[in-house]
């Protein structure tokens, strides 16, 4: 338990060291003026207490010349008011300024980290918690540690100096001071740590209650809301949350009480009180202290106190905040299991093989993927096919490199696609998928996925065209510029489902890359469109490697190599007609879609004379 003990301390101490060194990495300015205003201000405190009172009072008792006092007085007027001017310039100017240096650098920061741990590790709830953690007011946390850090060096100086001042004037009044320490590193630390410990059981709520308000506004949901009972779910899931954080706080509360009752006792009434009361004793009724020694011992006793509050609150405070810089720290310093910025060979742009040689995947212990082998060879065209849960998704994962094999190997041209530069591999693909995104940026970049120059409005224009929504663009107001989505733009446009697809699968015709990856591309547009957007992906896809994953088995006929799927293994592949004439799995489901497609087309006959 001591061990155990010691190492918090020592991993507290670490993680402020660690906040110093970063906040010293961002901005230096900040750290540096924040020092010099705290060792101002312990100066200031004991200045007044332990020299400017004795001075004045001896002065008066000695009866110094009225010049001699006035000239002291002018003499820590002016330092004092330039002390005052620096502040308010380092409060008025540095530290706004400052501040905002410091949001944008440690975001960035923690924004590229984010981008550069694995996928999976956004999958994992308990990843995702202490990533929530770190992030949450990183910036204001990072800010408090260094100072607290540096007002905990500064304070202990400036208390050891009060400590001898105080001694020299009573040797029994020291004695107090272990009041305020007792209530400082006692209770307070135990309410900081009730603190961490309460915000810590309060992330799974919070992050529920973030869950529902971004989904009460966003308009991605608002039909299913107005449509359906979504409302009282998540009305349900909220109540849920804000019972959860009323039963956390229930759980701290008894005991924050007493720790702070205990503190307050300790760090105000006890000194204060005790030590007026045996001041008062020995000038009043031993009379073995005078009214100027009193008057001494009265004002150093109130500096005194508040510069050991001062320096055990940031004391404490340093510990609560490491707490948290730790989250900060291990979130910072995770090693990703794939690294986005993993540097390897080059894999060129010629795509000759790309295999899977009995590759297995489990996600949490579940086998998605089981002794998985084929070959995909340049220049043909593939389709996955397969029900849902077949793997096919999971399979493109591992084939970009969001996710590595449990075990087996993925090659490209013969070689452990582990070994290649990431970011160079993941270059040879383009890709329009099923769970795509649209940001809040134009139209144009939203293809690109860039910013863009006037040199790419021509290669824009072209992949709209190709996929079937360039007149719908060209419709918009600023055409190519339109925002899309109206959640920073009153004017931004809202498509419909297929036009949305259409621009992702735009996305992918843009690029020019070796491999072209399509994931259900014409899932919402319909037969004709769907038609039309094939026609143009083969074309597109001339001399390129391409795989498609499609339900619609209408849509992959075409395709040189089908591979039929079934719980993460092939369990049928070849070209569309000779897996036809097998009369397997793959002619079975697409036999029953042929025949629905018909049922389809027959209710829509009927209607048509029954409206006649």
């Amino acid at each position: 338990m001591r061990q155990k003990k010691t190492k918090e301390k020592n991993r507290a101490l670490t993680n402020n060291l660690y906040a110093l060194k970063l906040m010293w990495q961002i901005s230096p300015r900040l750290v540096i003026h924040g020092s010099i205003t705290q060792l101002l201000g312990y100066f200031e405190w004991l200045f007044y207490s332990a020299f400017f009172m004795r001075f004045v009072i001896n002065a008066l008792e000695t009866e110094k010349e009225l010049q001699y006092i006035l000239a002291f007085l002018a003499v820590t007027i002016s330092v004092f008011a330039s002390m005052s001017l620096y502040n308010n310039y380092v409060n008025g100017k540095v530290i706004p300024e400052e501040t905002v240096v410091v949001y944008q650098k440690l975001n960035l920061k923690l924004f590229h980290k984010a981008t550069n741990v694995e996928l999976s590790c956004f999958e994992d709830s308990e990843f995702y918690n202490r990533y929530t953690l770190a992030t949450d007011q990183a910036a204001d946390r990072l800010i408090a540690t260094a100072n607290n850090l540096v007002g905990s060096f500064f304070g202990g100086i400036a208390a050891v100096f009060a400590f001898m001042f105080m001694f020299e004037v009573d040797k029994i009044s020291v004695l107090f001071i272990l009041f305020p320490i007792i209530g400082n590193f006692c209770f307070n630390r135990g309410l900081s740590k009730i603190d961490f410990d309460r915000n810590k059981d309060m992330a799974p709520h919070n992050r529920r209650i973030a869950y529902v308000n971004r989904v009460m506004y966003l308009s991605d949901y608002a039909k299913e809301v107005r449509l359906t009972d979504a409302f009282a779910l998540m009305r349900r899931d909220y109540r849920e949350a804000i019972k959860g954080m009323i039963d956390v706080t229930k759980k701290y509360t008894p005991k924050a009480m007493i720790y702070h009752w205990f503190r307050v006792m300790f760090t105000f009434s006890f000194i204060f009180e005790g030590l007026l009361i045996y001041g008062a004793y020995r000038a009043l009724v031993s009379q073995t202290m005078g009214l100027a020694e009193l008057a001494v011992l009265t004002s150093m006793m109130v500096s005194t106190t508040w510069i050991l509050i001062g320096f055990t609150d940031n004391l404490v405070a340093a510990v609560k905040n490491g707490l948290f810089v730790n989250n900060l720290r291990g979130f910072m310093e995770y090693e990703p299991a794939i690294p986005e910025d993993y540097d390897g060979a080059d894999p060129g742009d010629e795509i000759q093989t790309l295999e899977f040689c009995e590759v297995s995947f489990s996600y949490k212990d579940e086998e998605v993927i089981s002794q998985l082998s084929f070959e995909l060879r340049g220049g043909k065209t593939y389709a996955l096919v397969g029900h849902n849960g077949a793997g096919k998704s999971t399979i493109i994962k591992l084939l970009m490199r969001f996710y590595d094999p449990t075990s087996g190997v993925i090659k490209l041209n013969g070689r452990d696609i582990k070994e290649y530069n990431l970011q160079k591999y993941r270059a040879l693909f383009a890709g329009a998928f099923q769970d795509f995104q649209i940001f809040s940026m134009t139209v144009a970049e939203n293809v690109l996925m860039r910013r863009t120059t006037k040199e790419d409005e021509e290669k824009v224009t072209k992949a709209l065209k190709m996929a079937g929504v360039y007149d719908k663009i060209m419709s918009l107001p600023k055409g190519l510029d339109t925002i899309l989505t109206k959640e920073f733009a009153e004017d931004g446009a809202v498509l419909s489902g297929g036009e949305f697809q259409k621009i992702v699968v735009a996305r992918a015709f843009v690029q020019n890359r070796p491999i072209k990856i399509f994931d259900e591309p014409s899932s919402a547009l319909d037969p004709i469109a769907e038609y039309r957007l094939f026609e143009n992906i083969l074309k597109d896809g001339q001399k390129k490697t391409m795989l498609f994953i499609s339900h619609r088995l209408s849509s992959v006929q075409n395709a040189d190599w089908v591979f039929m799927l079934e719980h993460g293994a092939v369990i049928e592949q070849g070209p569309h007609k000779l897996l036809m004439e097998n009369h397997g799995a793959y002619a079975d489901m697409y036999e029953k879609q042929a025949m629905n497609y018909l049922a389809t087309e027959n209710f829509s006959d009927r209607r048509g004379i029954f409206a006649k």
